[in-house]
């Protein structure tokens, strides 16, 4: 499958999307639609469609954000040092789509490797394990346990 950025794509996206994925907003914490899902799956950029995050990998961090151990391919998320808001942090966001994800922070689970993607629900699209193989996605399928 190929990802890639499109006009098409962009102009679909709704307000909260847009603000999020194009002007590197943020959620309000506790809204977005994947702070408390706990279905198995994956996460998949908004944009592009390229696969991010897999629900075996999601954690319940109580930071308002959903929060993930690591992403399913890690070429696919890229990380950009931000000065905003006057502190120092990782930004990350899809190679493909080039869209604003989050923030990583190293006070994840230790014994998952200790990183926290913090991450907007806006930014994101879940894809049901009943539906990877349909939607494309079968190649991620062994990522994907019970939740």
């Amino acid at each position: 499958m190929e990802y890639q950025r499109s006009k098409d794509a962009i102009d679909k996206l709704t307000p909260e999307q847009f603000r999020i994925t194009q002007r590197a907003g943020t959620e309000r914490p506790f809204t977005g639609e994947y702070n408390d899902h706990k279905q198995p799956g994956i996460y998949v950029d908004v944009v592009s469609g390229e696969p991010l995050f897999a629900s075996s990998d999601k954690f319940e961090s109580g930071c308002g954000w959903p929060s993930f151990t690591k992403p399913i391919v890690p070429a696919y998320v890229t990380e950009h040092r931000d000065e905003s808001l006057g502190m120092v942090r990782v930004e990350v966001r899809s190679k493909h789509g080039d869209s604003h994800l989050g923030h990583v922070f190293n006070d994840g689970p230790r014994d998952r490797g200790g990183l926290r993607y913090c991450i907007n629900s806006a930014a994101l699209r879940f894809i049901h394990r009943d539906d990877m193989e349909a939607e494309g996605y079968g190649d991620y399928l062994n990522q994907v346990e019970d939740v």
